[in-house]
């Protein structure tokens, strides 16, 4: 009999599961969710005890809604769930420009801060039935023979399948020898919580395109009372130097139409915060006999915006579906099928995303490309959609993926 959910077991125990999760992030509660409700026997751990904080811009994109929404989680319990109905760009020749979110059914857009997220998933992994181990580090895994042996803390676990959900310095990738030396993510990202937002950040989800941050951004989103997450990213190999983000913050703060946008009494709520975004899926290793990676494990976050946490939840839930569909002694055949689905959908838009991103490196390109999206009511409303993934980035190209309402469906939580 494995031990009780979220009591230690003594040392040399072994705890025997179907599903093992590895990091409880996004990714793996939802993987977690997943696998208990397909009636797999499910335990998940992490090295941190929630809530904790997270290295992220906390924007939902209208795929991670739906995907949240699927997986139960109630927003109305979430202190700083704030609905977003327009997105407010600001190009490198300075024009501003609001792109209107669709007002019904359902929610496209929303801010919510990582800390209490992800303790949310967390607590609705444990509500669906897994045996979620908080404060327990992975130290050892063993992937090649018939069931995954995994030690963290002070258990020995025994699994079918070992769902690794841990981040983007993946211990199980590195405990299996399948790092990348030198592998430092796609882009680099730097944000800080500011306080006494008096203006237009207060309420409004801003995007800034400065000229010396191109093909990144700068942005601003509302976290609720008077609270917002802003922060930039950069893309590696631009020619920004990523050691100077630090030097380079109050520059930016301190530029009038930034300023202008978060009041004069706006202050650091707390130290601001700098991490790598991996965002390379089509070219990295997804499986490792009985091993599946997902999330940032997976590298699998936007390349073009660095938004990763519905691409999260989907890897997460796709790699338990391949599982399920294949069963427990077909390993080959659930590496394929989560390989292919991947293949099918998002590795497409990735691809799409990656070249756009390199359009978006000169400003005279992100100029012209916000006002082509600005040119006409209905490329306003539909660049909005698009930016925040109501459908997925390449479905245009991609006419298996074309199904009524495919252009136009319904928001979450409606």
């Amino acid at each position: 009999m494995p031990p009780p959910p979220g009591i230690s077991a003594e040392p040399q125990d072994t705890w025997s599961c179907d599903v093992l999760v590895v990091g409880a992030g996004p990714a793996g509660s939802a993987a977690a969710i997943e696998a208990t409700r397909s009636g797999l026997d499910t335990v998940m751990v992490d090295k941190a005890r929630f809530p904790r904080d997270k290295c992220c811009g906390d924007g939902l994109t209208t795929g991670a809604l739906r995907q949240l929404e699927s997986l139960g989680l109630r927003p109305a319990e979430l202190p700083s769930w704030t609905p977003i109905g327009e997105v407010h760009v600001v190009g490198p020749d300075r024009r501003s420009v609001r792109f209107p979110l669709p007002d019904g059914p359902g929610l496209h857009a929303a801010v919510c801060r990582r800390r209490e997220l992800d303790a949310a998933l967390v607590q609705l992994a444990r509500e669906a039935g897994a045996a979620v181990l908080e404060g327990h580090a992975l130290t050892a895994v063993r992937a090649d023979g018939p069931w995954i042996e995994a030690d963290a803390g002070d258990i020995r676990f025994r699994a079918r399948y070992l769902v690794a959900a841990d981040g983007m310095w993946s211990p199980t990738r590195r405990l299996l020898g399948l790092n990348q030396p030198g592998y430092r993510g796609e882009w680099h990202a730097f944000r800080q919580y500011l306080t006494n937002v008096s203006g237009p950040a207060a309420s409004e989800l801003l995007v800034w395109f400065e000229p010396d941050l191109l093909p990144g951004y700068a942005w601003s989103f509302p976290a609720g009372d008077g609270t917002a997450n802003v922060g930039f990213g950069i893309l590696r190999g631009s020619g920004f130097d990523i050691q100077a983000m630090g030097r380079t913050w109050p520059d930016l703060l301190g530029r009038p139409h930034i300023a202008a946008a978060l009041g004069p009494d706006a202050k650091p709520e707390a130290p601001h915060r700098a991490w790598p975004i991996p965002a390379h899926l089509p070219h990295t290793t997804l499986s490792h006999g009985r091993v599946l990676f997902v999330g940032d494990a997976a590298t699998a976050t936007d390349p073009m915006t660095g938004e990763g946490i519905g691409q999260a939840l989907e890897t997460g839930r796709l790699a338990v579906r391949s599982i399920v569909r294949a069963g427990a002694h077909r390993p080959a055949t659930v590496a394929d099928r989560y390989r292919q689905d991947l293949a099918r959908g998002m590795m497409v838009d990735h691809r799409l995303a990656g070249l756009l991103s390199h359009v978006l490196a000169r400003p005279r390109a992100t100029s012209a490309a916000i006002t082509l999206a600005a040119c006409h009511p209905w490329t306003r409303r539909n660049f909005g959609r698009w930016l925040f993934e109501d459908y997925p980035r390449a479905q245009l190209f991609t006419p298996r993926r074309w199904g009524r309402g495919g252009l136009g469906g319904p928001g979450a939580f409606a």
